[in-house]
């Protein structure tokens, strides 16, 4: 089916699954790296030479600098798709990450760089041992960073949830869950966003598990913005409380309120 399909498609180009970046940096070298799940791709690396600081050479350590900035903020225009990318980390020892990041914010203001600007909330800084890549592991073993990550990442999810259980108390007629419903409303080419967990698409019932797939293709060939949650993320535990499977649309349909709403989905 098509959602194997697209797991097939993303195992075979590693960058189209990579929903995390990360830029270790020191003064001088970074590394740019896209992480899956499975590995991580060195997409570039940046050398530039930066004088060192000394008395009455000032001028020419921040020149250095700043030739280095420029290149580590194009390697990252370059090499990290946001249509994709979920999370940018940004690590490095001592306050190189910070002046970077600031340098960086300042650029995109001054060249009106909306990519930049509009993502800003998708970069973390943290503190990294080195600009290696094998100070990328360190940084992953920090329980804090890699709860901040899965927060960064699922904020689009989580978002259209809390969208959706608003509407559920101020708009009803535009909210409702269960697979009864939602493909009522689907049939009518009302849904405006649908929201899925990737728990239904993994049943052992194969016809089961056509109708979600089918759903999913429909709703997007209707236009609609799919949502497809994560079991492992507090958002996706939320939606399967409430079926696993709901939808907002984009004009009322009290009607579905006198339809029964149950469903095949899982127990």
């Amino acid at each position: 089916d098509s959602i194997c399909f697209d797991r097939v498609n993303l195992s075979c180009d590693p960058t189209q699954s990579a929903d995390l970046a990360a830029v270790l940096m020191q003064e001088g070298l970074a590394n740019v790296l896209l992480v899956t799940e499975n590995m991580t791709l060195v997409r570039a690396k940046v050398d530039v030479s930066v004088p060192r600081k000394r008395k009455g050479f000032a001028a020419q350590h921040e020149k250095g600098m700043d030739r280095f900035y420029e290149a580590v903020f194009q390697a990252i225009l370059r090499h990290v798709n946001f249509d994709i990318v979920k999370c940018v980390l940004v690590g490095s020892p001592g306050f190189v990450k910070d002046q970077f990041f600031e340098w960086m914010i300042q650029e995109a203001v001054k060249t009106d760089n909306k990519l930049i600007l509009d993502n800003k909330p998708k970069f973390m800084l943290v503190h990294s041992s080195s600009g290696f890549k094998h100070s990328l592991k360190e940084i992953l073993n920090n329980p804090a960073v890699t709860s901040k990550i899965s927060t960064t990442k699922a904020s689009g999810e989580v978002k259209a949830l809390e969208q959706f259980q608003g509407m559920l108390q101020n708009e009803p007629a535009r909210a409702f869950y269960s697979l009864n419903h939602v493909l009522k409303a689907q049939e009518a080419g009302a849904i405006e966003i649908l929201l899925i967990t990737e728990t239904l698409f993994r049943s052992k019932d194969i016809l089961k598990r056509k109708v979600y797939v089918k759903l999913v293709e429909d709703a997007r060939d209707s236009g609609a913005d799919v949502k497809i949650f994560s079991s492992l993320h507090p958002s996706g535990e939320q939606l399967d409380l409430l079926s696993g499977i709901a939808a907002i649309l984009r004009f009322p349909m009290p009607e579905l309120e006198d339809e029964p709403d149950s469903d095949d989905s899982d127990d």
